[in-house]
């Protein structure tokens, strides 16, 4: 491999047109920097120069490595710099979350990367499972989760708390036990814990979702409300995808006497310093998920 001190010399050589100037602009001897040259040619084993006295000519490998090598060195001394950079506004975040927190973060998180163009997006819907194990492996910088991780590559902070809301059709004023029955249930991936959390604490009737019959599935966080819409059953969602739902007047969501919510958890590896361009991110989906409902 050349070395990139070799390489400097020898351009600042070609720049300065003389061995002694040269030797002073880089607090060196003489003979040091027709040292550098020396080997730079014994390695690439071409003449670099044709001297002339305290003078030189560039032969023909001369002119076509400094033209590539001052290309070279300027990345190079860009390089420190980038990489101890840690701009709150620039380079990529790669985000992870559950369908509910993606619909209502996303948009909020597009208008930051629009204030700020330098700051790249990347964000991906799954599940808790698939957002701790992204985590754990460092493909995404930050997770969203709405149940704590056991991983021990994990870290995990409570952050908001996001309420389970109960969704009817919208001509259901005030369902009972025997309304929920006849309605039957339109079911998605969490469907039974989250049933089970807020129809647990309101209604002594209640065991287990099985109890109702299944009259819909839909593992699409934006379609689970689209069956309901149309009197197909009820359900049990997140505030963030009841909110997102584009034909609000077709369904009604009811505040029981026993509130139900999740905790939303910030996760990030454990191992990993978080970037100042992710604690950017991480504010903002702080503000944006933790804001009262009348604001949300």
């Amino acid at each position: 491999m050349v070395s990139p001190v070799w390489l400097r010399s020898f351009c600042t050589l070609v720049e300065v047109g003389h061995f002694t100037r040269t030797a002073e602009r880089l607090h060196m001897t003489q003979s040091g920097v027709s040292q550098h040259v020396r080997k730079l040619e014994e390695h690439l084993g071409v003449a670099l120069l044709v001297r002339q006295g305290k003078g030189f000519t560039l032969t023909d490998a001369g002119e076509r490595l400094f033209a590539e090598a001052r290309d070279i060195l300027q990345s190079l001394s860009g390089l420190e710099q980038r990489v101890g950079q840690d701009d709150p506004f620039t380079g990529q975040v790669r985000v992870m979350s559950p369908g509910s927190v993606g619909l209502k973060l996303y948009p909020q998180l597009l208008e930051l990367q629009r204030q700020h163009t330098g700051l790249i997006i990347d964000y991906r819907f799954a599940p808790n499972a698939s957002v701790e194990q992204a985590v754990a492996g460092n493909s995404v910088d930050l997770g969203l989760m709405t149940q704590p991780s056991a991983h021990e590559a994990v870290q995990c902070r409570a952050m908001a708390e996001e309420a389970l809301l109960l969704v009817t059709p919208a001509s259901i004023i005030e369902p009972d036990w025997a309304t929920l029955l006849k309605l039957g249930f339109i079911d998605h991936p969490d469907g039974n814990h989250h049933a089970g959390l807020l129809l647990g604490a309101n209604f002594t009737e209640f065991e287990h979702v099985s109890q109702f019959q299944k009259t819909g599935f839909s593992n699409q966080i934006g379609l689970i409300l689209a069956p309901v819409s149309l009197g197909l059953g009820f359900t049990v969602l997140p505030a963030h995808a009841v909110a997102a739902f584009a034909q609000p007047a077709l369904i009604r969501a009811h505040a029981l006497p026993h509130p139900a919510s999740e905790t939303i958890y910030a996760a990030t590896h454990r191992h990993k310093p978080v970037p100042s361009r992710v604690n950017t991110v991480l504010r903002v989906a702080k503000t944006s998920l933790t804001q009262p409902k009348d604001e949300s």
